[in-house]
């Protein structure tokens, strides 16, 4: 990962849900945050912004296309050195592999989920 995004830092947090417009209006009544559209190829996902401006906090995203497995949940995604190998230790571990790898960006990533049942997304460059 990049200097600014150091091994085991959580990088970004999101929510993928089905209608992220309704979920999107609701974050902005009861936090504040405005919103960004993301062009997702026919609709968009937001960047939400804190109420006095600066780096988006979190992304809202819908449940469609590449996004339709992942979990209607608050995600986040943490740098690891090697994505492939960080999976093998998962399933190694008793996890399993939820989504992905896939790339966004310059980026892969994947959803991984603990022996407990809890989720976490995975992403290196």
């Amino acid at each position: 990962m990049k200097e600014e995004h150091p091994v085991g830092t959580v990088v970004w947090r999101d929510l993928t849900i089905e209608n992220a417009d309704i979920i999107r209006d609701f974050y902005g009544e009861v936090v504040g945050w405005k919103h960004e559209p993301c062009d997702m190829g026919g609709y968009d996902d937001y960047n939400m912004i804190p109420p006095k401006g600066g780096d988006p906090a979190v992304g809202i995203c819908h449940a469609r296309g590449p996004n339709g497995n992942l979990p209607a949940q608050w995600l986040l995604y943490v740098a690891v050195e090697d994505i492939d190998s960080s999976i093998r230790r998962a399933v190694e571990l008793g996890g399993h592999l939820v989504d992905g790898p896939r790339k966004m960006g310059k980026s892969r990533f994947c959803v991984i989920e603990d022996p407990a049942g809890a989720v976490m997304a995975l992403i290196s460059e």
